[in-house]
């Protein structure tokens, strides 16, 4: 399979968000990746529903939604209204992660687990199997623009490794400090997917940016 590239809306410029949703639509990028952060479980605040609705109105293409919030079991149904194809949540918000993956596939979505930079890829291990995605922070997430966090090139290699020997078709997504230079070495470490936010959308021509990330071998 080729790799995916998920342009991350949080670095674009909202006062011409459709204009950026439709640039998406057009480009090579594969699905739309959208942060829902609460304040609370990191110090920033995004998306709320009806901004998530807006996106889904205008996208063509898949929404990759990404939940940086406590509690999230109480907003599931919520978000498969608004139009999250793919809902990831936080391994350190869940505290019953089983029954929080099964909610959301059981509302028709497929489901992702998120790990921050400190936590352990080990974790993974006993629920792997129910995963459609597994979602490695390479920065610590809350805000975009930080610098790739190099371990992350280890902890991708590890659940690769776990997704061979469990013979699962989980893919692995890696957000933050993506570039040329960062994609090359997480793709050949086996990265799925490769979610960009200001690299694409701070780039002269965000376009063919994604274009560029797309055509890495």
């Amino acid at each position: 399979m080729d790799h995916l590239i998920s342009p991350s809306v949080l670095s674009c410029d909202f006062a011409n968000i459709q204009r950026d949703v439709e640039m998406i639509n057009t480009s090579t990028a594969d699905w739309f990746h959208v942060d829902v952060m609460d304040g609370i479980f990191v110090p920033n605040i995004s998306f709320g529903f009806p901004v998530i609705e807006a996106i889904k109105k205008h996208a063509t293409k898949p929404l990759d939604v990404h939940l940086m919030i406590s509690n999230p079991d109480k907003y599931i149904l919520e978000f498969k209204k608004v139009g999250a194809d793919i809902l990831t949540v936080h391994y350190e918000a869940c505290i019953h992660l089983h029954r929080t993956i099964q909610l959301i596939k059981e509302s028709g979505m497929k489901a992702g687990v998120a790990i921050n930079p400190h936590t352990p890829v080990s974790l993974l291990e006993d629920i792997i199997e129910d995963l459609d995605l597994v979602l490695i922070m390479s920065v610590n997430p809350g805000y975009g623009g930080q610098k790739f966090i190099k371990n992350t090139i280890s902890k991708v290699l590890q659940v690769k490794k776990m997704i061979l020997e469990k013979n699962t078709k989980t893919l692995i997504e890696v957000d933050g400090g993506v570039n040329l230079e960062t994609a090359i070495e997480l793709l050949n470490a086996g990265t799925d997917v490769l979610v960009a936010g200001s690299f694409v959308f701070n780039s002269e021509n965000p376009q063919e940016t994604i274009s560029k990330l797309k055509a890495i071998k």
